[in-house]
């Protein structure tokens, strides 16, 4: 067997010691691997006319040897992008690529698959690990459907996959947002301030919900309930005046809305429709101001809730999932997602990741009134609350 392993979409902590344990797993069967390199970009970007020395920019092989230390790190050894080779712009498409294309009605956008199956073919490489979310994972979708062998892992830090219960990167963007909204309560409080702080997560709200749970904040905002900010800045003096040190911390997805409003985006879309989201925390912040009279401390945790190493929690679920994808080739089972349920490790169909969408339980979970997590009785509830 000779396996193709890669990473696509936002990078998150976990990502190499999943690679890292694929690899030893495959050795220790006697299966080949070679890394896909910047997701599947590494397959488009792939040149059939030249050597694979020359296209070693787009693939490398991975041994033991090779990946022995990048479990240290974050990030992803494999580097990473948000292609779609289904949906690729005309302008973007690689000069080599030549009539393996398909036009969309508008010639706008080609379909590169027919090129993908070719690169796959001279490489040898009948199976495909792709690690990503949804976006990454419904291209693997595609290459199910196209009659390759495919074992999917979910990593996310919005945790949003659909088809599990924990996807690698939630655990350590949780524990980083903790730690940096822990720390804003010193300038915050010094100045008796009211912090808005905005964490990443485009329509799920799961990672701002768990996020201002654990840190104990006086108010939540996610991407599922558009709020009013005139009623958020009467909440907010009051949070502050119960204080005994006078400020008061609201965190807030980046796919919030207010109500009425549209979601802050900009920029161009990328191959799966999305345009790069943030700037709600500012408009909000700005609007307190204004409303409250009271200065505000506007931060934006962005990036670093996903840099550095990863945590305990998530090497071991990055090492759980590698496992568990080797397992299922060596039974012969393909076409699958390894999957976290019901705390326990398991498979699901490979197209579960595009047949639903796993968004927060408002009803159970936040009071859209207060704006606050309401977890009172976490009984039958799973570990990560979803």
């Amino acid at each position: 067997m000779r396996i193709g392993v890669l990473t696509g979409g936002g990078d998150v902590p976990g990502l190499n010691p999943c690679i890292k344990t694929v690899v030893s797993r495959a050795e220790e069967n006697g299966w080949e691997v070679v890394g896909i390199r910047r997701g599947w970009a590494g397959l488009l970007e792939y040149d059939l006319d030249r050597t694979a020395e020359d296209n070693a920019a787009q693939v490398i092989p991975l041994d033991s040897g090779r990946v022995r230390t990048i479990d240290r790190a974050g990030g992803t050894f494999l580097h990473t992008s948000r292609t779609n080779p289904g949906k690729v712009k005309a302008s973007a498409v690689p000069a080599f690529v030549g009539a393996a294309v398909a036009r969309d009605p508008e010639g706008k956008v080609m379909d590169c698959t027919g090129h993908v199956l070719k690169v796959l073919e001279r490489l040898g490489v009948d199976t495909l690990i792709p690690i990503g979310g949804d976006d990454t994972l419904s291209y693997g979708v595609r290459m199910h459907q196209e009659g390759v062998r495919v074992v999917s892992i979910p990593k996310t830090m919005d945790n949003d996959v659909f088809g599990t219960d924990y996807c690698i990167g939630f655990s350590t963007a949780v524990t980083r947002s903790v730690e940096f909204i822990h720390a804003l309560r010193t300038p915050t409080g010094s100045h008796e301030r009211i912090a808005v702080v905005e964490l990443f997560g485009r329509n799920s709200g799961e990672t701002a919900l768990v996020s201002a749970y654990l840190a104990d904040t006086d108010r939540a905002l996610i991407s599922e309930v558009p709020f009013d900010v005139e009623h958020l800045a009467r909440l907010l003096v009051e949070d502050r005046k119960r204080n005994p040190s006078n400020y008061a911390i609201v965190v807030i997805s980046e796919g919030a809305a207010m109500a009425g409003g549209q979601v802050i985006e900009y920029g161009q879309e990328d191959a799966y429709g999305h345009k790069k989201l943030g700037g709600i925390g500012q408009i909000t912040g700005e609007a307190l101001k204004k409303i409250t009279g009271i200065e505000i401390v506007n931060q934006q945790i962005a990036y670093l809730m996903r840099a550095g190493a990863p945590d305990s929690l998530d090497r071991m679920v990055a090492n759980s999932f590698a496992n568990v994808a080797i397992r299922q080739l060596e039974l012969g089972q393909v076409g699958v997602m390894a999957s976290l349920r019901n705390g326990v490790y398991t498979v699901v169909p490979a197209d579960t990741c595009i047949s639903g969408l796993k968004r927060v339980d408002v009803s159970s979970l936040y009071d859209p009134d207060d704006y606050r997590p309401r977890i009172r009785d976490p009984l039958g509830k799973p570990m990560f609350m979803y």
